[in-house]
């Protein structure tokens, strides 16, 4: 394991309708460090924060107060313009239903974030299909979504988060909607990943099973981390 830490917050509050007698505090003062190469799960009840802490990592939502950094970058510091450039070439997202454009290929929705580069669109597909055979892939490069099995189709979001080789990848439910074999098959090439080519995974997920494949499990409670637990060895 690298020792380095690649995500880190501090103090890290997210108020919604601040000042109003509605407010919510979804985060109360979250402290974490994330090592390169860990693999991390965060688990809690529905509407502990688990979600929105994911967002605030992938600088989808802005903090109250507290800081984040990604790769020693303060990521409040960011305009909105560098914290899209910032996103596109450090964080991968895979998601619980795929996001995948229905009327695209595997290839055409892998290749996107390579297409917001200077990477040729020559390049960039050459890049996206050899992804795709490496995700036991190279048969359907040019199946839609419809054509392919759910693992299939989640196999195709992995490509797409992990083709601008990525810092970091943050997982919201990404077996939440497969069945228990193909949510193990998954969380395999996770592993197989994270072990292969020290790719950082941080993975929210309701499931004890699946959060078993992590090294470590966060664990939040009304906005605050109230255990961390290990995982896999």
């Amino acid at each position: 394991m690298i020792d380095d830490i690649i995500v880190k917050t501090e103090n890290l509050h997210k108020i919604y309708a601040q000042d109003t007698p509605m407010e919510v505090h979804a985060l109360n003062g979250i402290d974490i460090e994330i090592k390169r190469g860990e693999m991390v799960g965060i688990m809690g009840p529905s509407g502990c924060g688990k979600t929105t802490l994911l967002n605030l990592l992938g600088g989808i939502d802005q903090p109250t107060s507290g800081k984040i950094y990604i790769e020693n970058q303060d990521i409040s510091l960011l305009t909105d313009i560098d914290m899209t450039n910032f996103r596109l070439r450090n964080i991968g997202y895979i998601f619980q239903l795929f996001n995948l454009f229905e009327f695209l290929s595997a290839l055409e929705n892998t290749v996107l974030p390579l297409l917001l580069t200077e990477t040729t669109r020559l390049e960039a597909e050459e890049e996206a299909k050899m992804m795709l055979r490496q995700m036991g892939l190279g048969d359907k490069i040019y199946h839609l979504p419809n054509e392919l099995s759910g693992g299939e189709q989640q196999r195709v979001a992995v490509s797409r988060a992990l083709l601008m080789s990525p810092a970091i990848i943050l997982g919201d439910e990404p077996t939440g909607d497969l069945d228990q074999d193909t949510s193990t098959e998954i969380m395999n090439l996770f592993v197989s990943i994270n072990e292969n080519y020290k790719q950082t995974f941080l993975v929210v997920t309701h499931s004890e099973y699946i959060a078993s494949f992590c090294h470590r499990i966060i664990r939040i409670v009304d906005g605050e981390i109230v255990d961390y637990g290990d995982g896999r060895k």
